[in-house]
Formats: C-alpha cells, structure tokens, sequence
C-alpha cells in the first residue's frame, strides 16, 4: 500500500467523500462500510452506518450517517456536487458480522430476532441497487469483526477479517487487496 498524504479514521455515524492520496480507515462489527470510487477522476467516499434505518425522526431532518439510507443520501449529494453520477463509481460494500450470538427460545418478532449485521446489510444492498449502483465486492456477514483501508488514489479496499471468539471451523483471514 502507498503511502498516504492523508489518513481518515471513520467511527460509527461518519462519512468521507475525499481525493487520490487519502486513505481512510474503519473498523466494523454489526455494521457497515461502504465504498463508492471513481476510476478516472480519482474521488471516492466511505460511510460507517450503525443502523438500517431510523425509527421516528421527524420528516426534514437533518441528515445522520449512522443510517443506512442518510449515507446513500450522502454519497449522491457528493457524487452531484462533482459532476458525476453514482453508477460511474465502483462500489463495495463490507461488515455486518454477527457480533452475538442469537437466542432462539426467545418468544420475539422473527424480524427482531434477525441480527443487527444482517439487517444492515440488506439495507444496504437494497439501497445500493434501488439507485443502480455497480456493486463489484462485497464482503459481509459472518460472526467477528474487519478492519478496512480504503485508498482513494487506486480505488484498492484492504481487509482483515478477524472471526469471533469460540467460533468453530476454520479460523480465516483475508488479507489483501479487493
């Protein structure tokens, strides 16, 4: 990985829509990191949502990253703002691990029993391909946590998956460039 003229670190509720030399950094459980990257303008943002979506706000809000829906908000405010369109960027979209274990015994909603991770996900999916966005890597789902590198000069996101404690079979990594 080159070295970076700047280094973004996202939390849970932030976004960043930056230029080549930038590299920005996250690292996710339940929720989600969503890449979008121009090839031939070299621009590109990531979002850090914790949430799918928010449950009684007020119509006219101001927009908040920590849900899903805000940062696809985001991303096409900031893909207008530079004279481009959101399905000339490549897009990836990575976390959601199950960062609990479920309780079946439980007598709740099937919907409520679903875990956070997977709901996020779909979120995203769902809102990436209602706006016809070009998906090209998603790596998501399973119980632990990643950490991610993002570098907006080359578009490359870095991951490392590490699985959660007592998680049985094979104890995986991905490392590397997707």
């Amino acid at each position: 990985m080159n070295r970076a003229e700047k280094k973004v670190i996202l939390h849970a509720g932030d976004y960043c829509f930056d230029r080549a030399g930038t590299h920005v950094h996250t690292l996710l459980g339940s929720c989600i990191s969503i890449t979008i990257w121009h090839p031939k303008r070299l621009i590109g943002g990531m979002c850090h949502f914790a949430l799918a979506r928010p449950d009684g706000r007020p119509p006219g809000s101001a927009l908040d990253p920590r849900y899903a829906e805000d940062c696809i908000e985001l991303f096409k405010r900031s893909v207008a703002k530079n004279r481009t369109k959101l399905n000339d960027y490549q897009v990836k979209v990575f976390g959601g691990g199950n960062m609990y274990e479920k309780f079946p015994g439980i007598a709740i909603d099937e919907i409520e029993k679903q875990p956070i991770g997977e709901k996020n996900a779909a979120a995203a999916f769902t809102l990436l391909m209602n706006e016809g966005a070009n998906i090209l890597v998603a790596h998501v789902g399973e119980s632990g946590h990643r950490r991610i590198v993002f570098n907006i000069s080359t578009g490359d996101v870095w991951v490392r998956f590490t699985p959660a404690k007592g998680v049985i079979g094979d104890v995986r990594s991905l490392d590397g460039r997707i």
